[in-house]
């Protein structure tokens, strides 16, 4: 079996778990009085948070509808997060008011019980300990609708500059049906610079207009839950404003996410000046649409330069064409004579990828300026040298100056192999752009956001602990507007001292934090399988450009099977479909696709979302993430990765023993939430639910479940 054969098919699978994952949304809900008759559906879920320094105000609007075809009755329960303070409830019905109240921890328990126990249901164990508000809700006739709108405040406290807010999402998966609409807007102002603004949780779309403000919004339709929206934010003084988060199961090593954000685009740095050389291809497969997308791109990208900038454009098909002497700067006539070739550019011939990028990288010339080539093309190589490890090679080599690579694949016809290997070895990306996508607004979305570096060359730094195994390995350029994440293990404990250095446009540049790397902290538990999907994303890349071995692969069906991250590798063997490694690559494979084509350009993209995205994606059907736990489907029962036929206690679904264990291990909640069938972790001691198990909890299991329930990361 051929390695490429493994990793072409690895991508697809990759492509395919993004196509098939699924946001998570929604929070009050209704339980009605007879569950077995049907349940009340959520038609739209919208959520409203305004942050003010660390007060934060949360307005939510839910729209329920009721298709079952019988009248309902029901509870209305919105679980309040801990320390939240209600302000407000609206629902009305025939022109009247309903009266909501507010229960504590113990009568909302006694309500989540109840309905577990008559609804055979696990889905609000999650909320367990938790205060709600509730609400009668009179008959509901089918096709009627109910509006609720709920506000409530809440005060955070700032941990070295970072606020953390959670918004409980997850009970909209007791809605029959997918809701219609969601939607999520943030306001965040503070009196300090604001730094950073991230959510690892739910794509978020942040806009920042000024240096104390940002806004950012989230939307999906036709969706079901899966976590909660998680949201940090921070402040700084400094320059470049940097925030650690760290995460770490007691005696084990700790996990850390660095989030770098640079200055506000109307203060202190201006933008580095620039050496860009442009590359078109303009071969004959480019002719029509693409042709004249690339050339208005271009022309955007060139009115755009800052006049401290150098350029050049070069073409090609069978051989080089364009601006070929020197980089020239950025004048009007020098642009003017730029766009008029532009303009003459038609599209025929063939495609020789070896000259043109090694005459192209020879333009540069190392100085302290930020280097960017940008290559556009649509095919494979056809003239001249041929082979693509050959290609990048010499690529490679003629890269003197250490430009960064920055490709644009257009249509499925290109070499995903050969684009992805030249920016990964010119510490550039690879944008693909598909056959119903505008590639003059990918050029140009591209170019507005390298348009303005702060900091290249970057290097990073930390002493006190020890940290490793830390990505991106080859550190990115850090451009206004953007925000520089860094992901790594660490040993040890105490103050780490972290310096992030680079070129800046006054010249060398350093900025430095001092942050606490806890011996054991339960925050950010979505930090491991963050960065888990960083490395096995590394290791995929490093197995399909440079070939298989015993050792990575290994690695990768290890870190899938413990962080609940798909990979081909551990598709067909957790499922335990009797496939030897063999037969199972064999089968994927017979899926696939070679290097170039529709699979390897969707497969490539999809990688790349999982080494560069900044949220922790739904696993798939058969995966379920809760805290820092994957959760696999095997034979019809919820298993804890690292389940191996351990020491198992048996205890009966919906028994005395089942609610017990929910008193004497106060985390385990949301693990049994995930299904009525599971086999969960406490400490050194396995649990499964399980028909047949225990109906109550003898003192001295309940003594050792004491014992053994430590937080849910021990």
């Amino acid at each position: 079996m051929a390695a490429e054969r493994i990793l072409v098919a690895s991508l697809v699978v990759l492509a395919a778990i993004a196509a098939f994952s699924t946001p998570a949304h929604g929070d009050g809900f209704i339980l009605p009085d007879l569950p077995e008759v049907g349940r009340v559906d959520v038609v739209y879920h919208d959520v409203e948070i305004n942050a003010q320094d660390g007060v934060v105000t949360t307005r939510v609007d839910q729209v329920f509808r009721n298709e079952t075809g019988r009248t309902l009755e029901g509870r209305y329960v919105f679980p309040i997060p801990p320390g939240a303070v209600v302000s407000g409830f609206l629902m009305w019905v025939d022109g009247e008011a309903l009266e909501a109240k507010v229960l504590d921890a113990d009568e909302a328990r006694s309500i989540y019980e109840d309905y577990v126990r008559r609804a055979v249901d696990p889905a609000l164990l999650e909320y367990v300990g938790r205060s709600a508000l509730s609400a009668r809700i009179y008959p509901i006739r089918p096709g009627e609708e109910r509006r609720i709108q709920i506000t409530y405040s809440e005060l955070l406290s700032a941990e070295d500059g970072v606020y953390r807010y959670r918004y409980p999402l997850d009970p909209e998966r007791l809605s029959a049906r997918p809701l219609e609409r969601v939607t999520i807007a943030v306001t965040v102002s503070t009196t300090a610079p604001l730094t950073t603004v991230y959510s690892p949780s739910h794509d978020l779309n942040v806009v920042r207009p000024d240096a104390q403000t940002a806004s950012g919004r989230y939307e999906a339709s036709n969706v079901l839950p899966t976590s909660d929206f998680l949201l940090f934010y921070a402040t700084s003084t400094e320059d470049m404003g940097m925030t650690l988060l760290a995460n770490r199961a007691p005696g084990e090593d700790g996990f850390f996410l660095l989030v770098a954000t640079p200055p506000d685009p109307g203060t202190s740095e201006k933008p580095l000046p620039k050496d860009l050389v442009f590359v078109l291809d303009r071969s004959g497969s480019m002719s029509g649409e693409k042709i004249d997308q690339a050339k208005s791109a271009l022309s955007f990208i060139l009115r755009n330069l800052n006049p401290e900038d150098r350029f050049a454009v070069v073409w090609f098909s069978d051989f080089v064409e364009g601006q070929q002497a020197g980089l020239v700067p950025a004048a009007p006539a020098a642009i003017e004579e730029a766009l008029a070739s532009v303009a003459r550019i038609d599209a025929t011939g063939g495609t020789n990828i070896d000259q043109v990028l090694r005459r192209s990288f020879a333009l540069f010339e190392p100085n302290g300026r930020p280097r960017f080539l940008v290559f556009l093309t649509d095919g494979e190589p056809t003239v001249g040298e041929q082979d693509p490890a050959t290609i990048a090679a010499r690529a490679l080599a003629a890269n003197a100056a250490s430009a960064r690579l920055f490709a644009f694949g257009v249509g499925y016809n290109v070499n995903t192999v050969l684009l992805d290997q030249l920016a990964q070895e010119n510490r550039g990306t690879t944008t693909y752009v598909l056959p119903d996508e505008n590639l003059e607004i990918a050029l140009s979305s591209f170019y507005r956001k390298i348009a303005s570096p702060v900091l290249t060359e970057p290097t990073l730094s930390i002493e006190g602990v020890e940290a490793y195994d830390i990505y991106p390995r080859a550190l990115p350029d850090v451009f206004r507007g953007t925000q520089l994440l860094v992901l790594g293990r660490y040993r040890g404990e105490g103050a780490g001292h972290i310096v992030l250095s680079g070129q800046a446009e006054a010249g060398p540049a350093e900025y430095a934090l001092v942050q606490e790397f806890p011996a054991a902290s339960s925050e950010a538990s979505f930090l491991p399988r963050l960065w888990a999907g960083r490395k096995i994303a590394h290791l995929l890349d490093e197995i399909r450009l440079y070939g298989e071995s015993d050792e990575l692969v290994t690695e990768v069906i290890a870190l899938s099977k413990q962080y609940g991250i798909i990979t081909p590798y551990t598709s067909f063997l957790i499922d335990d479909a009797g496939l030897s490694a063999e037969e199972a690559a064999d089968a994927v494979y017979r899926a696939a696709a070679p290097a170039s084509g529709a699979n390897a350009v969707q497969g490539s993209s999809a990688l790349k979302s999982l080494a560069g995205g900044e949220t922790v994606q739904a696993a798939g059907e058969s995966v379920r993430i809760v805290e820092d736990r994957a959760y696999f489907l095997r034979e019809g029962v919820w298993t804890d990765s690292a389940y191996a036929s351990e020491e198992m206690l048996d205890v009966a679904p919906y028994s005395a023993a089942y609610f017990d264990l929910l008193r004497v291990v106060p985390w385990i909640g949301p693990h049994l939430a995930v299904g009525e069938a599971v086999i969960v972790r406490v400490g050194d001691l396995f649990v499964r639910i399980a028909e047949g198990g225990l109906e109550e909890l003898p003192p001295d299991v309940e003594a050792i479940l004491l014992e053994e329930g430590q937080p849910a990361g021990g």
